[in-house]
């Protein structure tokens, strides 16, 4: 791994969405952090230059959901294949759901998790810690343990709280805290283990279903907590279109976000039992799937995450209803955001700042932007470059995504962490 001093990065076109930069500018970096922007100070020496002629230079992505595996899942994928991965795809900083084995609801699996991801080196890792003891929804975890251990945010996965009472005083203690609780919105009645949603491609493929209100019940349960609580709360994975509007409406300070292929992918992906297109919550009708392109584009939804899920080939291989839910992501998540601007849906700085500067303030975190004196997280892509998504160029263990074949445009070609490239393009190995 290269540790240059000083760097460089000169002729590339800058979008910084957070200090509303979107103009040719050179950045020069120091000590890991952006010493200036524009010309160099009097006296500067880059010990390395990167010519970003014809390529944009933005700040790292900011990936609210990527499941790495490690611990207890480790023939799934690991720390160091997915964070190779995220370097990959531009991604400089990711946030672990705590659903790992052992559950992330103890401060020593949160501090080994970090630990092995420094050890690696490619990407930043934010340990999301439980809200529940085993996330198991009856007992409040540590929570102040887990956050000075490195947990800036708790939830509890894809476990919904079923019994309110104890939500309430989760939401009480966080906010005492000054926690932010990631809630992904679903009542586990309604959702009564279905795999899809429930519609007429459900009905005609003989699937269990789960209805929309599975989601929307549950936010209106969530918003009328964190009323009570004064609780900053982050809604994750919407699927569905009055979902959307539920939290538009709200006067609460929620945020939101969306898994990148929700706002490709409909119920109609699922003919002929296509398993890669098993996810949870399910993939929803055209109409929801444009009212979560709708919360991009307006800011409702200011997030779009890779909701990353790296499965092994049998898990897939099983009868739909068999099958692991989850998409591997996190190498789709720039291209799949930059095709929302080849469809008009966002500006190119609007697109970056969905998966840069929206995640880094839901985490309260100066990260995703490139102010001087920032960290040195940097994105350099080539917005024209046409490649395709095939499974031997994935460095994610997982190659269960549907968009497997598909041709994208605009492609990585330097990943920078605190001053250091871990990915260049053309050896597609981290450097």
């Amino acid at each position: 791994m290269s540790h240059p001093a000083t760097i460089s990065i000169i002729n590339g076109h800058l979008i910084d969405p957070a200090n509303q930069i979107d103009e040719p500018k050179d950045l020069h970096i120091a000590n890991g952090k952006i010493l200036a922007i524009g010309s160099p100070p009097e006296g500067f020496t880059a010990e390395q230059t990167i010519d970003a002629g014809g390529q944009i230079v933005c700040p790292g992505l900011v990936d609210l959901s990527a499941r790495l595996r490690e611990p207890g899942d480790e023939h799934k994928a690991t720390i160091a294949s997915e964070t190779a991965a995220a370097a990959k795809g531009g991604i400089t900083t990711l946030c672990c759901p705590p659903d790992t084995n052992p559950v992330i609801d103890t401060p020593a699996v949160a501090e080994m998790i970090q630990h092995k991801a420094q050890k690696s080196g490619f990407c930043r890792v934010l340990p999301i810690g439980a809200l529940t003891k085993g996330l198991q929804g009856e007992q409040l975890s540590e929570m102040v343990a887990l956050k000075n251990a490195g947990c800036i945010v708790l939830s509890n996965a894809l476990t919904p709280i079923s019994n309110t009472l104890i939500e309430r005083r989760i939401l009480e203690y966080a906010a005492t805290f000054g926690i932010t609780a990631f809630l992904r919105p679903e009542d586990p009645y309604l959702n009564n283990q279905g795999c899809a949603h429930e519609g007429s491609v459900a009905a005609r493929l003989g699937l269990p279903g789960i209805p929309a209100a599975a989601e929307t019940v549950a936010i209106a349960r969530d918003l009328a907590l964190a009323e009570q609580t004064n609780c900053r709360i982050h809604f994750c994975r919407l699927s569905s279109g009055t979902a959307v509007s539920k939290i538009r409406q709200s006067d609460l300070p929620v945020t939101a976000d969306v898994a990148a292929y929700q706002l490709f992918l409909t119920e109609d992906d699922l003919v002929g039992f296509n398993s890669n297109c098993h996810v949870i919550p399910p993939l929803r009708s055209h109409s929801d799937k444009e009212a979560l392109r709708q919360g991009v584009a307006d800011g409702t939804i200011s997030t779009i995450c890779s909701s990353h899920q790296p499965h092994e080939l049998d898990a897939k291989k099983a009868p739909f209803p068999s099958t692991a839910p989850g998409i591997s992501g996190l190498e789709t998540l720039l291209p799949l955001t930059l095709k929302l601007v080849d469809e008009g849906l966002l500006s190119l700085s609007d697109a970056i700042s969905r998966i840069t500067h929206g995640p880094a303030s839901v985490l309260g975190l100066p990260l995703g932007q490139l102010g001087v004196g920032s960290s040195a997280d940097i994105c350099l892509f080539d917005p024209k470059k046409r490649w395709q998504l095939t499974a031997d160029k994935m460095l994610s263990h997982g190659h269960n995504t549907p968009f497997l074949g598909c041709e994208f445009t605009g492609e990585v070609t330097h990943t920078l962490l605190e001053g250091r490239l871990t990915y260049r393009r053309n050896t597609d190995t981290p450097s």
